[in-house]
């Protein structure tokens, strides 16, 4: 057994009635590390792995396995004393704040100083407050945070952190990539705002209010409303809502299954409106839509698997083939730069024999400059967000126009028809870094 599977065994399991043992959210794959290499470079991978929204911890574990294999398959992260594979251990924060906190507990106690995390900014916020603390409380063990996913602005604005390093643009960045393609829709006069009530879900109703009132001041919103995240069963109220106000579109940050179940009521209701979204190409919702959805789901996201280019479609047909259930298909672009950022940063960091820790690692990531798949991004050093293009895409059915490839096996994939260069998608920050 490798060696993330007998941790995760062993964190796991617990003892059960009779001598038996129950086993909670092992990984549903085993990583290739090979055994001649050296000792390898830990990630503690921070997620919720069990609860409402595990498929998305589980879509991130299979990100960055397979993200660390490549490294891994080129000989590992090159140092003087010898290579050294990258290595993903998983700790389940089961969606819940103080469950991260514990988890950062318990990878500092295995000596790990690389953490990861990314499905919720409520926690993201949480680990960077209690990284700051122990960080300046034990020099000897500081901790740096790669972020993939939690994309609260705050994070890289008021709240920056030397240790924190942001690789998904953030929401004011991805409202202002769909604001592009909103503001040209001149059919649109109402529309409805919804979110998940949490910070992340604030920051996106917020920003949209802002853009609409300064691209679009003709636009009503006929709705404006939270929802409790992750507690929702039936979202047919809140679509009979929708319906009723006459909205012709709805503009949401929603993820995970508090998407997937929106829009399936939507669609049950007979909404026949427009859904701006942040991850409407995720995880279920292209499935749960269906033909409603065609011409009328519109997803932002850093890359989508129908860029036309050689390059990316080689990229993602590998994503395939490593993972070929229809269900694993989930890919995201963003944390196979981060990966390529941190091999970078190691090895420069330990190029000339300096130890490779926390401060020796941020140092360099705050320089990462990388390519994957014909995409390139680099780290802004002053508030440490990630700059990377960011593209627009409308759902369709496969084999339509620029479709080439669909979702989840559902027979609808994304068609882009906007795309934003790094420098388009920037975006000002307050962050005061203060560095150690």
């Amino acid at each position: 057994m490798n060696p993330v599977s007998i941790f995760s065994l062993r964190r796991r399991c617990i003892p059960w009635v009779l001598g038996m043992v129950a086993c909670l959210s092992l990984p549903a794959i085993a990583q290739n590390v090979p055994a001649s290499s050296g000792t390898p470079i830990r990630i503690g991978m921070i997620e919720g792995l069990s609860g409402p929204f595990a498929n998305t911890g589980e879509a991130v574990f299979r990100n960055l396995v397979w993200a660390t294999e490549r490294v891994n398959a080129r000989g590992g992260v090159k140092l003087p004393g010898g290579n050294r594979p990258l290595l993903i251990e998983r700790f389940d924060s089961k969606g819940q704040t103080e469950e991260a906190l514990s988890a950062l507990r318990s990878a500092i106690d295995r000596n790990i100083t690389i953490v990861a995390q990314g499905n919720s900014s409520a926690a993201a916020s949480g680990l960077i407050d209690a990284i700051n603390k122990h960080n300046e409380r034990d020099p000897s063990r500081q901790v740096v945070f790669l972020n993939y996913s939690a994309v609260d602005p705050v994070l890289t604005n008021e709240k920056c952190s030397y240790w924190h390093f942001r690789f998904d643009a953030h929401a004011d960045m991805r409202m202002t990539a769909l604001m592009s393609v909103l503001r040209e829709d001149a059919a649109l006069k109402n529309i409805y705002l919804i979110g998940q009530d949490y910070s992340f879900g604030h920051a996106v109703l917020r920003e949209a209010r802002n853009q609409l009132a300064a691209k679009r001041p003709d636009v009503k919103i006929v709705g404006d409303e939270l929802h409790p995240m992750a507690r929702v069963k039936d979202f047919l109220p809140y679509a009979n809502k929708i319906k009723a106000s006459g909205a012709q579109a709805v503009l949401t940050g929603n993820w995970g299954n508090d998407l997937t179940l929106l829009v399936k009521a939507a669609r049950e209701v007979g909404f026949e409106g427009t859904f701006y979204t942040f991850y409407g190409n995720a995880l279920g919702a292209p499935a749960a839509i269906g033909d409603a959805g065609i011409g009328k789901v519109v997803a932002v996201a850093d890359w989508f698997p129908n860029v036309a280019t050689r390059e990316s479609e080689a990229f993602y047909q590998a994503f395939r083939q490593r993972f070929p259930k229809p269900e694993e298909d989930y890919v995201h672009m963003r944390m196979q730069l981060m990966i390529e950022s941190l091999a970078q940063a190691v090895e420069r960091a330990g190029a000339d024999g300096s130890p490779i820790n926390a401060a020796n690692i941020a140092a360099q990531l705050e320089k990462a400059d990388v390519t994957v798949a014909g995409q390139r991004a680099r780290m802004r050093a002053a508030d440490h967000q990630f700059q990377q293009p960011l593209a627009v895409a409308v759902m369709d059915r496969l084999g339509a126009p620029g479709v080439r490839f669909d979702v989840e096996g559902s027979g609808y994939g994304f068609r882009v028809i906007r795309t934003l260069s790094p420098q388009q998608a920037e975006q000002p920050h307050t962050c005061q870094m203060v560095r150690p």
